[in-house]
């Protein structure tokens, strides 16, 4: 038998993902917590049984008027400052996927640093260096 009708873009729990992940970004947006520097939720992992979902973010800190105000890289006690404000904030955000989204169940959030930023500023350093190496007299 087959099926009528144009197939699905994507999965279901990819959309259930990318759903969460859109309130989360939202929220964490609006919170007021002097221990979160710039923050992106870049991605959002619900488990099968919609039980537990694992956010992905990157975090920056605002440098404010020195340096121009340019967003850097966080340093680790920043990070760690960060890790806990969100962790901290896990039942208000839990309270707003509740509110504005129809789940059989509200995931439990576990926040987790995204290592794709640290990789790709890993990979920027090496072309850095492999473009300097090129320009150096020798």
């Amino acid at each position: 038998m087959t099926r009528r009708g144009s197939p699905r873009k994507y999965p279901r729990m990819a959309r259930v993902n990318e759903v969460v992940r859109e309130v989360i970004a939202d929220e964490v947006e609006q919170l007021n917590d002097p221990r979160l520097g710039l923050i992106t939720v870049t991605g959002v992992e619900v488990n099968a049984d919609l039980r537990s979902a694992t956010v992905y973010y990157s975090s920056l800190e605002a440098t404010g008027r020195r340096g121009g105000g340019v967003p850097v890289p966080a340093t680790d006690e920043s990070r760690a400052a960060t890790r806990a404000a969100l962790q901290s904030a896990a039942p208000h955000v839990q309270g707003a996927l509740a509110r504005q989204i129809r789940l059989k169940y509200v995931p439990e959030l576990t926040f987790v640093e995204d290592p794709s930023i640290a990789y790709g500023e890993r990979v920027e350093e090496i072309i850095r260096g492999l473009h300097a190496d090129d320009e150096s007299p020798g």
